[in-house]
């Protein structure tokens, strides 16, 4: 190979780098999609929660005590916003209506909660004590409180639509129940 040969092939070459490594970098540096196996164990979760649904969207959160935000659309065309903890729990759930789209408040939005991830167990515990203080429901909102006396703050929502806010404490006794109408 003579010496004009070479100045050729080595700029085409470092181009060809340059150019595959930056749309390498492209693709993973703006990448929030989940997709693959991890997608299908992200949506079969939400899935779990939203059992009429379609799952369109599945992103990884940065949220504090989020791993995954999944978008999905039920048949009679509402959206429901589920945010997963890295175990795939709900950690927060937005049914969104007509008439609630601009109201919406969960723990993303409302930073005067206390913002400590709490574990599997807590989350478990949390919601056992707050569905047998509502007799049974759907538990949409487990997190830790940062009002005095209150560890935990539940949402259990009923058939009818009819939201408990329950609250417990370090041994997961009710400390106060609301209806939120």
């Amino acid at each position: 190979m003579n010496f004009r040969s070479k100045r050729v092939l080595v700029p085409a070459a470092l181009t060809a780098v340059l150019v595959g490594g930056g749309a390498v970098w492209a693709t993973t540096a703006s990448a929030d999609d989940v997709r693959g196996s991890e997608r299908d164990r992200v949506v079969t979760a939400a899935l779990e929660a939203v059992p009429d649904g379609e799952a369109a969207q599945v992103e990884t959160s940065d949220d504090p005590g989020e791993a995954y935000e999944v978008e999905v659309f039920r048949a009679d065309g509402t959206e429901v916003d589920l945010a997963l903890d890295a175990d795939l729990a709900v950690v927060s759930r937005h049914d969104d209506t007509d008439d609630d789209r601009d109201d919406w408040d969960d723990t993303r939005d409302d930073r005067d909660a206390d913002d400590r991830v709490l574990s599997a167990t807590e989350r478990e515990r949390a919601e056992q004590a707050a569905l047998a203080a509502v007799d049974g429901g759907v538990v949409t909102v487990v997190e830790a409180s940062d009002d005095r006396g209150v560890a935990y703050e539940v949402e259990v929502v009923e058939r009818d639509g009819t939201e408990h806010d329950v609250d417990l404490d370090t041994t997961y006794d009710v400390v106060d129940q609301r209806v939120d109408r």
